[in-house]
């Protein structure tokens, strides 16, 4: 899923309370469109694990306002230089997705 400001804002907070270094991809970025061919239209982030992407927990689970890490990619070194894709995982990431001017 493609997430608003204050959702990635919300999910880079989570992420880096886990000391990971979280930081979202800009939709700008060149590598922006390899990634959508291969894993679709989403916003990206890169932590210290790889690269992960947040996915909305079923409606009937959490009524939509709840989303969950999914990892794409581990980096395949402690350098961070290169990344290997996989299949997709999910983590024990979940990030409330509500934001403020729902309220």
């Amino acid at each position: 899923m493609k997430m608003n400001a204050a959702q990635i804002e919300r999910t880079l907070q989570k992420l880096n309370t886990e000391a990971l270094n979280a930081q979202a991809i800009p939709a700008e970025h060149p590598l922006v469109p390899q990634l959508e061919r291969l894993f679709g239209s989403h916003t990206y982030i890169l932590d210290a694990r790889g690269l992960s992407i947040v996915e909305p927990i079923e409606e009937g689970e959490a009524d939509g306002r709840l989303g969950m890490g999914v990892s794409l990619a581990r980096w395949t070194d402690d350098t961070g230089q290169s990344l290997q894709p996989h299949q997709p995982e999910a983590t024990a990431t979940v990030v409330d997705l509500e934001t403020d001017s729902r309220q």
